[in-house]
C-alpha cells in the first residue's frame, strides 16, 4: 500500500484532529520516514482512562473510516492500556499514562517531531519537518 508523502502527511493530519476531537493528552508527531522501513509517521498520544483512550481509538477509526480509509490492524482495545492503530504510513499508539512512561516510546527515535497543543480544536497545517 504505497502512499504518496502528500497523501501520507494527509492522512497524517486527520488522525491528529481526530485525536484532538477526544481530548487527547501530550500529543506528538514523529516523521519516521527517512529511519523507518514500516512507517512514514507515529503519532502518539494519551487519555486519561482506559474509556478515554478507547474513544481516542474510536475517534481515529471514525475519522478515516469517513474517507474511505481502513486500518491494517487494531490491537489493545479490549484492555485499552495501550492501543495500536496501523495505517500503513501512520501508526497510531494511545496510551493510558501510566502505560505511556513505562514504554518511553517516542525517546526511542531520534526524528523530526511535532508537539500539538491539546487545547486545540483543530490543526489546518503540519510543521515543515513532517511534510
Amino acid at each position: 500500500m504505497a502512499v504518496k508523502k502528500n497523501e501520507s502527511a494527509q492522512r497524517l493530519l486527520l488522525c491528529i484532529n481526530a485525536v484532538l476531537q477526544k481530548k487527547a493528552k501530550n500529543i506528538v508527531a514523529l516523521n519516521v520516514r527517512e529511519i523507518s522501513s514500516f512507517t512514514d509517521y507515529l503519532l502518539i498520544c494519551s487519555g486519561a482512562t482506559d474509556r478515554q483512550v478507547q474513544a481516542i481509538s474510536g475517534a481515529v477509526q471514525e475519522y478515516l473510516k469517513k474517507e474511505g480509509i481502513r486500518p491494517l490492524g487494531v490491537e489493545g482495545e479490549a484492555n485499552a492500556e495501550w492501543v495500536l492503530l496501523d495505517y500503513d504510513d501512520v501508526v497510531i499508539s494511545v496510551f493510558q499514562e501510566s502505560a505511556r512512561s513505562f514504554y518511553g516510546l517516542e525517546a526511542l527515535w531520534d526524528a523530526p517531531r511535532m508537539e500539538i497543543d491539546e487545547n486545540a480544536t483543530e490543526i489546518k497545517k503540519l510543521s515543515k519537518d513532517m511534510v
